[in-house]
């Protein structure tokens, strides 16, 4: 299965390279790493830290996330680890004010291009939160900063500010 992709990614970089060269588009120029197929294995993974409550940070971290859409498209795996302050972005009715904006995009983030979201489940219950207070596509780990540990040690970079 692995030669068939790789055989796959090489036939489309190919055509690709024949297609730039016919004038038919910049689309279809790609280099062979920005090539992505459903149900392939994105090429790049991510991972970000979000402990912060204000505004300018948090739209910081968004910002680069769509950066790295922007450039990988779909081939690119991207969660994200909330705790401390950055965990009332993930809250049904956050406890602390939330940029609505920032509410908003992390929403769409999670529904349009499936990042994931942890939210530290020690955090949690610091602050009050039960499971069924976070957002739908939230995950809960117990311990946020093993799940950030647990992400690195399966290939994913690791983002803070």
């Amino acid at each position: 299965m692995q030669d068939f992709r790789k055989n796959r990614r090489r036939f489309m970089t190919v055509m690709a390279g024949a297609g730039a060269a016919l004038g038919v588009g910049k689309a279809q120029a790609q280099a062979q790493d920005d090539l992505y197929f459903p149900g392939d294995e994105p090429a790049h993974r991510v991972i970000y830290q979000l402990n912060h409550g204000d505004v300018d940070y948090q739209t910081h971290v968004l910002n680069s996330m769509n950066a790295m859409i922007g450039k990988y498209g779909g081939n690119v795996k991207i969660a994200v680890a909330c705790f401390a302050k950055g965990i009332h972005i993930l809250a049904k009715d956050p406890m602390r004010e939330v940029d609505p904006e920032i509410y908003a995009r992390v929403e769409g983030f999670a529904r349009n291009y499936d990042v994931e979201w942890i939210a530290c489940g020690n955090t949690m219950d610091t602050v009050g939160y039960s499971e069924d207070d976070m957002r739908d596509f939230a995950r809960v780990e117990q311990v946020g900063a093993a799940a950030l540990m647990e992400y690195q040690e399966d290939g994913y970079a690791y983002i803070s500010w």
